[in-house]
């Protein structure tokens, strides 16, 4: 079988068959489509073409002498003890009625809102209220206001004269930080401390990197004084799904084991996987529980578009914002754009 007789054979395959060809031969064949799937397929190596070839030289075979039988196909060699599914209709998609949005509509509201009276949500309240006696972990969407809760915890241990450290994964997050904190605080009453600067270290809130910290507790673990731990009233963890980096992770983990147990931890993020578990943990490792505040409803929807390599620009989906669940239905202008650059580049064959 010649290159071009297998790549048309391939492409009059359904593409659950081209994965069953593919398992065990292609990595992660599971996330491509059609068209990688037989691109893939055709560049292996000679060998496991002609396997491949044979799979579907006896399959065609065994089609064409049992087109009246009721037994399924079943592929050869490798495969002959997987039966090959029937196709499954796709799942019905009801169109969204509402007529199209306008790339006018995808920026509209986009800058600095007015300004309006600010009223903190419940889980805000709940969060700054549980860290008088708990440890807490913040996890919403991002935008949904979770500086709020900490620059409120942090002004409630400034007026219980306890030191507050606020800290962050990034230098450039600290510094940032510094910049905010000290325009609502005051610049004498927040200092910073990480590998580059060393302002105002004994400020009553205090803005490094989280080594920075890890450092400051391994020499107090070891018996060194340090009076900003003594009057330690508020870990500020930023950005806590660190946690997880297989790299960084182990100085959040110590962190938080070696955190003095007067001193409340506030965990932040919008991207924690399994918080409970987290909360959990913590409630294991220190004297205090650990409450969780968790919801997933964005205050800033998203939105989204499409970018043409031409330069033209148009909304993604349908609706202005981006949809939750299904069914979602592509702008129609953003499906003739992907027509025309599969057509450009992958040829007519490829289309569907």
């Amino acid at each position: 079988m010649t290159p071009e007789e297998l790549r048309n054979l391939l492409h009059d395959q359904p593409v659950r068959r081209l994965h069953d060809l593919a398992q065990g031969r292609i990595t992660h064949h599971f996330r491509m489509g059609k068209y990688r799937l037989i691109k893939a397929l055709l560049s292996l190596p000679v060998e496991d073409r002609a396997a491949v070839a044979a799979n579907l030289g006896s399959l065609a075979h065994r089609i064409s002498l049992g087109s009246g039988s009721s037994q399924k196909p079943r592929l050869a060699g490798a495969y002959s003890d997987r039966t090959i599914p029937s196709p499954t209709p796709a799942p019905e998609v009801k169109p969204i009625s509402e007529p199209a949005t306008s790339v006018a509509a995808l920026f509209e509201g986009i800058g600095v809102p007015p300004a309006e009276p600010f009223n903190p949500d419940d889980w805000q309240i709940e969060a700054i209220a549980s860290l008088t006696t708990l440890d807490v972990i913040v996890s919403v969407p991002t935008g949904s206001g979770k500086t709020y809760v900490a620059i409120e915890a942090t002004r409630q241990a400034i007026e219980a004269d306890r030191t507050v450290i606020y800290t962050s994964p990034l230098k450039a997050l600290s510094n940032t930080k510094l910049t905010e904190f000290s325009q609502i605080f005051g610049s004498d009453r927040v200092g910073i401390l990480t590998g580059d600067r060393r302002d105002n270290p004994y400020a009553p809130v205090l803005i490094m990197t989280t080594e920075i910290l890890r450092n400051l507790l391994y020499d107090a673990a070891s018996g060194e004084i340090d009076i900003r731990l003594d009057t330690l009233g508020l870990v500020i963890l930023d950005e806590s799904q660190y946690l997880a980096d297989p790299e960084r992770g182990v100085v959040w983990e110590e962190t938080i084991i070696f955190c003095p147990s007067q001193a409340r931890l506030l965990l932040l993020s919008a991207s924690i996987g399994n918080p409970e578990e987290l909360a959990t943990w913590i409630s294991r490792i220190r004297p205090t529980p650990c409450h969780l505040i968790h919801h997933r409803n964005r205050s800033v929807p998203l939105r989204a578009g499409y970018l043409h390599p031409t330069g033209k620009l148009t909304p993604l989906f349908k609706t202005r914002d981006i949809p939750k669940g299904r069914p979602y239905a592509l702008h129609p202008e953003t499906k003739r754009l992907f027509a025309q650059y599969e057509e450009e580049t992958l040829g007519p064959r490829y289309r569907h």
